[in-house]
Parts: C-alpha cells; structure tokens; sequence
C-alpha cells in the first residue's frame, strides 16, 4: 500500500501534515485540497485502490470508501 494512489483522474494521497485528513489533486499535484477530515477513523497510514472502493489503513483498522474517500466505513 501506499501514501498516494491515482484513481481516474484524480490523485489522492493522505496529508503529510495531517494524518486524519485526505487530499485530492486534479492537476497532478500542483495543488491539493481537502476531501476528508475527521477523527473517527483516526491517523490514516495506507492507501489502496481495487477498483470499487479504497482500503486505507488507520490507527483505528482497515477502512474503506466507495464515493472516492468522501466517506470511511469500517471494515468488520
């Protein structure tokens, strides 16, 4: 897994100042803005993309997104 992953044309990656908050950036990087921010998941750590979802590692277990990281439910 990784801090960053490509998912159509988006890049997402976590923030390297904040580990609860994810960033996307639709012009390669030049600039991100926020898509997450919350506490519930706590620090993410890793992220994967498998074609329907996102699986991201967290201080708190495996969580995964369908809608592009907007939201983070818990992987039982």
């Amino acid at each position: 897994m990784s801090q960053m992953i490509k998912t159509g044309k988006e890049l997402i990656r976590i923030s390297p100042k904040q580990q609860n908050k994810i960033e996307y950036s639709t012009n390669d990087g030049r600039s991100w803005m926020t898509r997450y921010s919350g506490s519930s998941t706590g620090d993410f750590q890793d992220l994967t993309e498998n074609g329907k979802e996102i699986l991201a590692t967290t201080s708190k277990g495996l969580y995964y997104s369908t809608n592009g990281g907007r939201s983070w439910m818990k992987r039982s």
